[in-house]
């Protein structure tokens, strides 16, 4: 994810994952076959997602948990719109990716798009 170190990548891929909030804990044993890390790392890059307006927690006995603040599809669609936003020629970039994407994305870019080209 575009702003994100490879570690914090792979915690908001464990947050997106879950069902609710999570606990430190809960993220430490998604990734420990994956990557051995300290406890304290994985609450050090919690509170810095959270910082950086990745993620909210909520106090959950002596401990927080934590949640996304945006789901990855929203933070996804934020990511093209900064990338449209930058861009001197944005009709341009929008008709490049156009022309990229596959059958099953076009029929889901006419199915959300009504007869006036607008979002329905």
């Amino acid at each position: 994810m575009h702003g994100l170190g490879e570690l914090e990548s792979a915690i908001m891929d464990v947050v997106w994952a879950a069902e609710g909030a999570v606990a430190v804990r809960d993220v430490l044993e998604s990734l420990k076959p994956h990557r051995e890390l300290a406890y304290t790392t994985v609450q050090t890059v919690l509170d810095k997602l959270c910082r950086k307006g990745w993620l909210t927690r909520e106090k959950h006995g002596r401990a927080f948990r934590y949640l996304a603040t945006a789901t990855r599809a929203q933070r996804t669609a934020r990511l093209l719109r900064e990338v449209l936003d930058e861009s001197p020629d944005s009709a341009a970039v929008l008709l490049h990716f156009a022309q990229s994407v596959s059958a099953e994305e076009s029929a889901a870019l006419r199915d959300v798009l009504g007869e006036d080209g607008r979002p329905r």
